[in-house]
């Protein structure tokens, strides 16, 4: 691939992120300056300080103003970026960039979607011209091919399979149960899990993310200037943003057990970062569990363990909040629901609050203070039609 990467160029020095949920008491400009005025406050900053800002949103509003209005910004730029699910990464990645390059010494980027009163359940587009061969059913149903698909290709019973799905869930609902701003903070076992009723293939509601409203943000400066603003900051160490062509749903080989567009934004990243081992040298992931088979496949894609395996790896506990490589240890889009431009950087939050030893006792990664590095990833569209970011964080800045 042709990135350079900005390794050690940028820093987040303040974040926050509001409690996601029905969040029938608020609207979209109370969300952004919950989040925003949280981060000015984490970052030790003020409004004037601010350069300019990137929004990530789906159908929230569509331009700058959304942040502008209720944040009274009448002499900065705001710029409203938009990239299926991947909303909040994206507009990190840009206000990352947009630092890095040395045109803004302060940005910040901000996520927000209210979904929960709009009549909407997720990233919903108009209608545009096609060849005929995009998908027409439904996310649920498209993520539920994975079950039978994995099944067939590893050799394992489907009943199996869906063990190690009923513990994806189970482990994101226990950890959501431990976080306050989590919209989903009941603890469901195995066996209630299984005993749900299937709604798109192998599927129960419970496998499925839900709807929620929320908002996060983050301000971002220059690695050498990082210590004026906090005593601990945290380095992007890789950001890569991978676009497949979508020829997955077209193409009769595509057998819905691998993400491709996660596999290579995966290995861009821990190129750039220079990780050879992400399961021993990560501390956590924020993993991108729309539908528990993603989760699945992703622990695959991501390089956490080998292809076939994640079912057992699973099982094992490997992923869970005490064990080798905690994944999605604030309760992931399960517990938390998925407001469409905001979850990218509820991620980075979770990372933020682990690596800085800021996460209550209660939902400590085992891995703190023996690694201080943590991922995250985003994806936005469908098995064959898919876009995939990876950030890698850390807490050691460039050596002097």
């Amino acid at each position: 691939m042709g990135s350079h990467g900005i390794t050690d160029k940028v820093a987040i020095v303040g974040m926050a992120c509001t409690k996601f949920g029905e969040r029938w008491d608020v609207g979209v400009d109370d969300l952004v300056l919950e989040a925003a005025e949280s981060a000015f406050e984490s970052a030790g900053v003020a409004r004037p300080d601010v350069d300019a800002y990137w929004l990530g949103t789906a159908q929230s509003g569509m331009s700058g103003l959304l942040v502008a209005r209720p944040l009274r910004i009448r002499d900065k730029p705001v710029t409203r970026v938009e990239n299926f699910c991947a909303s909040g990464s994206e507009a990190f990645r840009q206000a990352a960039y947009a630092v890095a390059s040395g045109a803004y010494d302060v940005a910040m980027a901000i996520g927000v979607e209210k979904l929960k009163d709009s009549g909407y359940q997720g990233a919903n587009a108009a209608p545009v011209p096609s060849d005929g061969t995009n998908r027409n059913v439904t996310a649920a149903a498209m993520y539920s091919m994975i079950v039978p698909a994995y099944a067939k290709r590893y050799g394992v019973d489907v009943a199996e399979v869906k063990q190690a799905l009923a513990h994806i869930a189970s482990k994101n609902h226990a950890n959501g149960a431990r976080n306050a701003r989590a919209q989903f903070r009941k603890e469901m076992s195995v066996e209630q899990l299984l005993a749900m009723p299937r709604i798109a293939g192998e599927l129960s509601v419970f496998d499925c993310a839900g709807v929620a409203d929320g908002a996060a943000a983050v301000v971002v400066v220059r690695a050498e200037d990082a210590h004026k603003y906090s005593q601990a900051p945290l380095f992007v160490k890789a950001l890569s943003f991978v676009v497949g062509d979508g020829s997955g749903v077209s193409d009769p080989d595509y057998d819905y057990t691998t993400f491709p567009e996660v596999v290579l934004s995966a290995q861009e990243a821990y190129r750039q970062a220079g990780l050879t081992d992400p399961a021993a040298q990560l501390a956590m992931a924020e993993v991108h569990d729309c539908f528990t088979p993603t989760e699945l496949v992703l622990m695959e894609d991501l390089g956490f363990c080998d292809r076939g395996a994640a079912w057992k790896e699973e099982l094992a506990g490997t992923f869970d909040l005490d064990g080798a490589l905690p994944v999605n240890p604030d309760g992931g889009l399960k517990s938390f629901g998925h407001p469409v431009g905001a979850t990218g950087l509820r991620m980075m939050f979770e990372a933020w609050l682990q690596l800085r030893g800021e996460a209550p006792a209660e939902r400590r990664i085992s891995t703190t203070g023996e690694r201080n590095l943590a991922l995250t990833h985003n994806l936005g569209g469908y098995p064959g039609e898919m876009v995939s970011f990876v950030s890698i964080l850390g807490t050691e800045g460039p050596r002097a």
